[in-house]
């Protein structure tokens, strides 16, 4: 009966298609602007940010994508089970501007930058008739996420074409801002943000629930502050630092909290618990946490499926007598592996950021069955390179519904408060302020050592950039983009072949000076046909 239908419907499309009419194009151009004529169509286009930001940090067709950002650089190797999206970025003298993650993120930013776009310009049309407050909240919301966009294209691209409004027909003559040019544009609009976004307390209060999840006036400020130091301005940067520490809303983690406070563990590995991330659940440290639901529980949950977890926990499981457990974190993969001068040369003695909860380095035979049950694991051989390697527990997280791991449902601490303490130390060494850096760091130093100040303090004569770089590996390896930090501060090159090239399995090689940028998308460039987008330095198209 089903091939009748099918006859039918053909015959159907061929008598259509006789008709000049058929040959008619009616097209509907993804340009054509949109108008939110009312709050809920604001609060779902800006619902959509988030998921667009999702993306950003959830790509499972290119497994390595996290690596990207961390293999390269000073504190992480790619392994044996590397994928192939990281490859350039270890091996520098492959990275071009036919790039796949390089036009991953450019894309990515640029498509984030037109759906604010269309907000801020609905928020700005007079016609629109919703009230004068909600137009400045939804633009506000918006703002951030456009100087979020703007923030991460330039620090890995540089001076790019500036989008100020959405695209309502297609574009082909795009030029590249100047970096200064740039930079003072992400400060209006995070500035803007930072005056019109709630406080983070006020948002239970909201109608729509706790949401907790959404951009409140300290993350604006928190992005500003890098912003600020980027721009060449760490006393405006010092400024915002001082506003969210003095705000009173957040404090450092520094006792037992939350779902495991009850099994052995620290305050410190406490806060990357699933089930302890969120400010809701007790995380006084969290100013911004990109909240995730499980996708067999809630649908639409996540977007895509995230891979931190199997890029950086270990492989143990691909061992006779290892068995994939909660308390090892759920099935890793090992795409990465942290440096030796992460693991040898980067904590002191005491360091609870290098405790075992937080940085495992030792693995026991978990299968009953095993003759070996009990025992520890010996490293013997390349493979336990990634086996067994040593690496951060941020990212372990177990479903009993998905043993395989596939997916991963644990929030992204995007923003919080250990990372302030040390970008007003960044913002204070900038101004020549050593006293007042040390002091900065060593409010988080006194929460890593349990006999501080007899061990951890630092003074004036202990601060440099290099420092403070080392500081910012030892608090939050595993979750600051890496690359982005060096990139931004100019010292990729230097930390990554002083600290990093001696890895005898997978080194760091090719890198110059000409990878502080990233290469322009030659697709862009291509695309581009009615006006020059020049590439960076270094790169030919």
């Amino acid at each position: 009966m089903k091939k009748y239908i099918f006859g039918f419907i053909l015959a159907l499309v061929l008598l259509s298609s006789c008709k000049k009419s058929y040959l008619d194009e009616t097209p509907y151009s993804s340009y054509t602007p949109v108008t939110l004529t009312d709050s809920l169509g604001f609060d779902a286009a800006i619902v959509g940010l988030y998921h667009q930001l999702e993306g950003y940090f959830a790509w499972s067709d290119h497994q390595g994508w996290p690596s990207v950002w961390a293999v390269g650089t000073d504190i992480a190797n790619a392994t044996a089970n590397q994928e192939s999206v990281e490859i350039p970025y270890y091996d520098y003298g492959k990275l071009t501007p036919s790039d796949v993650g390089a036009s991953k993120i450019w894309s990515l930013n640029y498509q984030m930058i037109n759906l604010t776009n269309i907000i801020i310009d609905n928020a700005a049309d007079p016609s629109v008739t919703i009230s004068e407050s909600n137009k400045a909240s939804a633009s506000a919301e918006a703002r951030f996420f456009r100087g979020y966009a703007y923030n991460e294209l330039s620090i890995l691209f540089g001076g790019v074409p500036l989008v100020e409004h959405a695209l309502s027909a297609p574009k082909t003559d795009f030029t590249r801002a100047s970096l200064d040019q740039v930079n003072q544009f992400i400060i209006n609009d995070l500035r803007y943000a930072a005056d019109h976004l709630p406080d983070i307390d006020d948002m239970p209060s909201n109608p729509k629930g706790k949401l907790y999840g959404r951009a409140n006036k300290y993350m604006a400020m928190q992005l500003l502050a890098e912003v600020y130091i980027k721009a060449g301005k760490p006393d405006s940067a010092e400024i915002m630092t001082q506003k969210i520490i003095g705000s009173g809303r957040f404090s450092l983690i520094d006792k037992r909290y939350g779902v495991v406070s009850s099994v052995p563990g620290d305050y410190y590995s406490d806060m990357f618990h699933y089930g302890n991330q969120r400010r809701s659940q007790g995380n006084t440290e969290a100013i911004w946490v990109l909240e995730v639901e499980n996708p067999s529980t809630v649908v639409g949950g996540v977007t895509d499926n995230p891979q931190q977890r199997r890029v950086w926990g270990a492989a143990y499981y691909q061992i006779s007598g290892m068995k994939i457990c909660d308390s090892l974190g759920g099935r890793g993969i090992a795409r990465l592996r942290l440096s030796n001068w992460v693991l040898y040369g980067l904590y002191q003695d005491g360091d609870i950021r290098n405790s075992e909860y937080n940085i495992k380095r030792h693995y026991y035979y978990n299968d009953p069955t095993s003759a070996n049950f009990g025992k520890e694991v010996p490293f013997t051989g390349p493979d336990t390179l990634y086996k067994i390697c040593p690496s951060t527990t941020k990212w372990g997280q177990y479903d009993p519904n998905d043993e395989f791991g596939y997916a991963m449902i644990k929030d992204f601490i995007l923003m919080r408060l250990g990372e302030t303490y040390l970008l007003q130390a960044e913002a204070q060494f900038d101004q020549g302020k050593l006293a007042e850096a040390a002091a900065s760091i060593n409010v988080l130093r006194k929460r890593a050592f349990a006999d501080y100040p007899a061990k951890g303090k630092v003074s004036a004569s202990d601060i440099t950039l290099n420092f403070i770089l080392d500081e910012r590996a030892r608090e939050l390896v595993g979750e600051e983009n890496r690359r982005e930090t060096l990139m931004r501060t100019k010292t990729l090159v230097e930390r990554s072949l002083r600290l990093n090239s001696g890895d005898t399995q997978h080194p760091t090689t090719g890198l110059t000076e000409t990878n502080l940028l990233l290469p322009i998308p030659l697709s862009e460039i291509q695309l581009n046909k009615d006006a020059v987008l020049d590439q960076n330095p270094g790169y030919t198209n």
